[in-house]
């Protein structure tokens, strides 16, 4: 479970964060602090691992306690000035939600940073590679891109990865993907070719006796690509 740390300093938003949170799997909420004074001492006695936090606060400035600590953080905010924005960044932060921000874009960020989490923890040795360290990011980052491509289906996304993902070890190709979901071959293509730019998903080739080669997809995310969706949630808009 990934522990977070709200930092809000209106109680009816920081209860919407706290609510948004816990219906994604995998996130644990460990408290709610209104303060920055708060936050400090429950960055020291509840150690989280992620931490959701403010720029304005009562007391002191969100962008202060981010400078004092090396918790991972994603800045809530309404905070829109360039100045903010670079020191939120300069300061460690690993990404920025612009208030008033939608469930989906929340949910997108968290799960985002959920699968960057797992890329890091899953890479093999002690020692990263330079295409550890790639994919690890490009997760981090996938959060802040629409859910689909443009004029494509979430639905149809999250069924691709589902069906690529039964067999994770067995390489298969968009034809027999699209023969199961009963889809186009094209349309399976295209759905598989984004789950490889991703990251989740890699490519290989296979050549046939007309010599024309065959692309083959192995799954490489999470166990349940459900988890890595913020696609049917429940989640109220924000």
């Amino acid at each position: 479970m990934i522990r977070v740390l709200v930092v809000e300093d209106d109680f009816r938003v920081a209860k919407v964060h706290v609510a948004f949170t816990r219906r994604i799997p995998g996130f644990q909420v460990i408290g709610t602090a209104l303060t920055a004074a708060d936050a400090r001492r429950m960055l020291g006695d509840e150690q989280p691992d992620l931490m959701l936090l403010d720029t304005y606060l009562p007391d002191d400035s969100g962008l202060a306690v981010l400078a004092e600590t090396d918790v991972d953080t994603i800045m809530l905010t309404a905070a829109s000035d360039s100045a903010a924005v670079r020191a939120a960044l300069a300061h460690g932060a690993l990404n920025y939600l612009l208030k008033p921000f939608t469930a989906e874009q929340f949910v997108d960020r968290l799960t985002a940073y959920s699968r960057y989490r797992t890329a890091l923890a899953t890479a093999a040795g002690s020692q990263l590679s330079q295409d550890d360290i790639d994919r690890a990011v490009r997760q981090l980052r996938a959060g802040d891109r629409p859910t689909a491509p443009k004029g494509q289906s979430g639905v149809t996304a999250r069924l691709v990865a589902e069906r690529l993902a039964t067999l994770p070890r067995t390489a298969r190709t968009a034809a027999e993907i699209a023969t199961e979901l009963g889809i186009a071959r094209a349309t399976a293509q295209r759905y598989l070719a984004a789950l490889e730019q991703e990251g989740a998903a890699t490519v290989s080739l296979r050549y046939g006796t007309n010599g024309r080669p065959e692309h083959l997809y192995r799954w490489k995310g999470p166990a349940d690509p459900n988890s890595d969706s913020g696609t049917d949630t429940g989640l109220p808009g924000g």
